[in-house]
């Protein structure tokens, strides 16, 4: 096994876990969360967004992305079979996921953590907060099962190249005679 195809087997593990954390949060958490009272939930959020950031989640979710961009710029510097998927699971993890955490879930993380969840404009941010990030997560989610997709057919793409050149009969190479002193007729 190659170090390109381990690499394309842990950006699709990477992808696969960080695809999992946010359909988990778009099917149960923020369902959950929304049918609190606004203080309760944005409470409970609060208290979410300070544990997410701990040392496995990072590893995981700066570690895959650290994976894309090598992959990202692998496929252009191999030739090899799947690279087009691979490079689409790249993106699809780097825009999907970390572009859309920064621009999008992050700053609405914040902002939420710097209002009294108790307060009107809490309750009413948090109505805010609920109508942008859950979309928002929802399409990091979708981002990476598509993303996972691609690795897998990227990865199915070597193996059937592997496999194909395995039951294809030996190239003949021809070498240039190489003759020591003179020739003999």
């Amino acid at each position: 096994m190659t170090l390109t195809r381990v690499l394309v087997f842990a950006g699709l593990t990477g992808t696969a876990l960080m695809g999992g954390v946010c359909f988990a949060f778009g099917t149960a958490v923020m369902s959950a969360l929304e049918r609190m009272s606004p203080g309760q939930g944005a409470t409970a959020m609060n208290l979410i967004n300070v544990r997410i950031q701990n040392p496995l989640f990072l590893l995981l979710f700066v570690g895959t992305a650290l994976v894309c961009l090598t992959l990202a710029v692998l496929v252009f510097v191999q030739d090899t079979s799947g690279k087009w998927w691979v490079l689409a699971g790249s993106l699809l993890y780097l825009v999907g996921m970390v572009v859309v955490s920064f621009a999008i879930n992050i700053p609405l993380n914040d902002q939420l953590a710097t209002l009294d969840p108790n307060s009107a404009a809490g309750a009413a941010e948090w109505q805010n907060y609920l109508a942008r990030w859950t979309p928002a997560n929802n399409l990091r989610a979708a981002a990476c099962a598509l993303g996972v997709i691609a690795f897998g057919l990227g990865l199915a793409s070597g193996s059937a190249s592997a496999a194909h050149a395995k039951n294809q009969p030996p190239v003949p190479t021809y070498q240039a005679a190489v003759f020591h002193g003179t020739p003999q007729r």
